[in-house]
């Protein structure tokens, strides 16, 4: 699929203006509640859905199917980000007003990255073949250590970029208010809340491999990979603090990502081999079965357990649940 440089642009500068108002309506840094997260969910996922129809109407059916396909299983494994985003927020016990400011900055880093990441791998995919046969199999791998190593945490101050960060650049152990970096006796430092920026861009880049490649199995337009990852990530911050309360029901969804990526990864695979690419159809049928399974399951499982706490019940915010939801995972 060829595109112009102008929509290109275009589609940049909406995204740039749909950062800025979400920026602009939350300079205050005051507390996210479920029904406000709720209802930007619901204003980024029309969003997202809204540009497949778009591309229907531009490119057609099969386009448009593909864009969502990459959207719905880019969608799925933000779920995932979810839950280490919880378990940094608890780690650090960052503030509940301060969350959106870290994860909005967060999803900023997350699109430079991936937009890296995917021209990258479009251009490994295109010249050496080989490279389909690498990926998928990355994507099986990640896939099985997902399902049957889900519950391994590393504590997120022992991650190798915040401890180099920590060496380098002298820090604050507390929070400063909003600031990313203050001055103490003249001399400027980081604040704890640089640090867990950090931490949150640092886990970022090792979801950023999976999910892109995950679509790269896809299709290998650097517009649908693209557009497909932004309109998904754009949408993380409101999905956080609508599911934060809720992931201590989540326990069976790791199984789904994990079904997911091994699902991409052979895909991926036989795409180089006189199978060919699977049509979208089928891929499509899979995600949402898969998605749809796995959190059925997960909610029938954890039914009667314990009350739903939401981001408003309690001061900590959505972190004040992520230790239970890391604990059950």
């Amino acid at each position: 699929m060829s595109v112009s440089w102008w929509v290109w642009a275009a589609l940049m500068l909406a995204v740039a203006a749909m950062l800025a108002v979400d920026l602009f309506l939350h300079r205050d840094n005051h507390v996210i509640g479920f029904r406000e997260a709720a209802i930007w969910s619901g204003i980024w996922i029309a969003a997202g859905l809204l540009f497949g129809v778009i591309l229907w109407a531009w490119q057609g059916g099969d386009v448009a199917g593909t864009y969502y396909a990459g959207y719905l299983i880019e969608k799925a494994l933000s779920i995932d980000n979810v839950f280490v985003f919880a378990l940094i927020f608890s780690y650090f016990a960052v503030p509940a007003a301060l969350q959106h400011k870290v994860l909005f900055w967060g999803v900023v880093g997350a699109l430079a990255f991936r937009l890296v990441f995917i021209f990258v791998g479009v251009e490994l995919l295109e010249t050496f073949f080989w490279t389909a046969y690498l990926f998928g199999a990355f994507l099986i791998y990640t896939g099985y250590k997902m399902a049957f190593r889900h519950g391994e945490q590393t504590p997120p101050d022992r991650n190798p970029v915040v401890r180099l960060v920590r060496k380098i650049i002298p820090t604050s152990p507390a929070y400063h208010g909003d600031k990313f970096v203050t001055r103490i006796n003249g001399k400027r430092v980081a604040t704890l809340l640089l640090v867990v920026l950090i931490a949150v861009e640092a886990t970022d880049l090792i979801f950023a491999i999976d999910s892109v490649a995950a679509v790269l199995a896809i299709t290998t337009s650097t517009f649908i990979v693209w557009t497909a990852n932004a309109f998904a990530i754009l949408g993380l911050r409101s999905l956080y603090f609508c599911l934060a309360g809720l992931l201590r029901r989540f326990v069976h969804l790791h199984y789904g990502l994990a079904v997911l990526l091994a699902f991409a990864g052979v895909k991926l695979i036989l795409s180089e081999t006189p199978v060919g690419k699977l049509p979208i159809p089928v891929t499509l049928g899979v995600i949402v079965v898969t998605i749809a399974v796995s959190i059925v399951w997960s909610l029938r499982t954890t039914r009667g357990t314990a009350e739903i706490t939401t981001a408003t019940t309690t001061g900590g915010g959505p972190a004040a649940a992520a230790d239970d939801a890391a604990s059950r995972r």
